[in-house]
């Protein structure tokens, strides 16, 4: 079945019903689906940020047919994911997963005079599909990991069910240092600009590199906020802010995009108390299914997450694109080596 193949700018994707529908709050199954957040990405990007989209005609008179989008920003490189370092995962968007490769493979074609592709932090499901597909169309495609995500399920549990599993430390630390008082918790679910003045400012007191983009964060706050999905956690000494945490809630899932405490406040133990309190309230008044505590392994979250995914990276370079054939020939290196995938390992969400 042919498909049309076309590129939209993302700033017009109101422009398109079926975008729009698509890449919807609501529709998404997280922010970084949405429109609205590829929006602000690609309005601060280096390169063009543009969406390939590849349309099947419908069965049937008046029946819509298999649509799908790719995100993408086109660099001196070649391509990329319109993506960023807050972004937890990047990926083609369709209304006919079964369909997806076939999509994919049309616009991998569209694409080869760009020469080069990569593409990251993939889910292993849309990272196969993309690898196979690009193969398809005649691409140099490989898969190796890019990121760890430690997620975590609530399984119908309330938060003292789910606390109760929890590793005794864990526990013992917070019951001790809660009963102490020092600390206070709460947790925001409106923006207020003095809130976010504290959070920048226990973030620019923390142990965290500067932030690599305190606007962006701040606009993506503001609409978090204006659609209640906003959670942002604040922990006080005597009304002194020491510890803050941004989380948002979409779809039945917290994601938490920030954290942050000061230093000279670490015996207080406020960024696991706050931590605590806000795992609470997604669990207990939000009704979340699951958490999801973005990209990074980093040894702590392991207290806090059940279970941990890879996050993957397509590295593609197309033969006809001669300026590409260092790269081309380094990733052929790396698969005779034995440390690439060609793909995903199955059952890696």
């Amino acid at each position: 079945m042919a498909c049309r193949v076309y590129h939209a700018e993302l700033a017009q994707v109101q422009d398109h019903p079926r975008l729009t529908a698509l890449m919807a709050r609501g529709a998404a199954a997280g922010p970084f689906d949405r429109a609205d957040w590829l929006d602000m990405i690609a309005a601060r990007a280096p390169g063009r940020a543009f969406l390939a989209v590849a349309e099947e005609p419908g069965l049937a008179a008046n029946a819509e047919g298999a649509l799908l989008a790719l995100p993408l920003l086109a660099t001196p490189q070649g391509l990329a994911a319109c993506a960023n370092w807050y972004s937890f995962w990047a990926r083609p968007l369709t209304t006919a997963p079964d369909r997806a490769e076939v999509l994919l493979a049309a616009i991998a074609r569209d694409l080869a005079p760009h020469g080069a592709i990569d593409f990251a932090p993939l889910p292993a499901p849309e990272a196969g599909w993309m690898a196979r597909a690009f193969r398809a169309a005649g691409w140099m495609a490989t898969v190796e990991p890019a990121h760890v995500n430690r997620h975590m399920s609530v399984q119908e549990r309330d938060f003292a069910q789910w606390w109760s599993t929890r590793p005794g430390a864990l526990r013992a630390t917070v019951r001790r240092k809660g009963a102490r008082g020092v600390v206070e918790c709460r947790v925001a679910t409106r923006f207020d600009p003095a809130d976010w003045a504290a959070y920048e400012a226990v973030y620019a007191a923390s142990w965290k590199p500067a932030e690599g983009d305190p606007a962006l964060l701040r606009a993506f706050a503001l609409a978090e906020s204006a659609a209640g999905a906003l959670r942002l956690g604040l922990a006080t000494i005597d009304g002194a802010p020491v510890a803050a945490q941004l989380w948002s809630v979409e779809r039945g899932t917290a994601f938490i995009h920030k954290l942050a405490h000061r230093d000279d406040a670490r015996a207080a133990s406020p960024g696991t108390l706050l931590s605590a309190a806000l795992f609470a309230h997604v669990i207990d008044h939000d009704r979340v299914a699951a958490v999801d505590f973005g990209t990074g392994d980093d040894p702590y979250k392991a207290d806090w997450m059940d279970q941990t995914r890879t996050r993957w990276r397509l590295r593609a370079q197309h033969p006809a694109a001669w300026r590409h054939w260092p790269a081309l020939a380094r990733g052929l290196a790396r698969r005779l080596a034995g440390r690439t995938l060609l793909a995903p390992p199955p059952g890696d969400g």
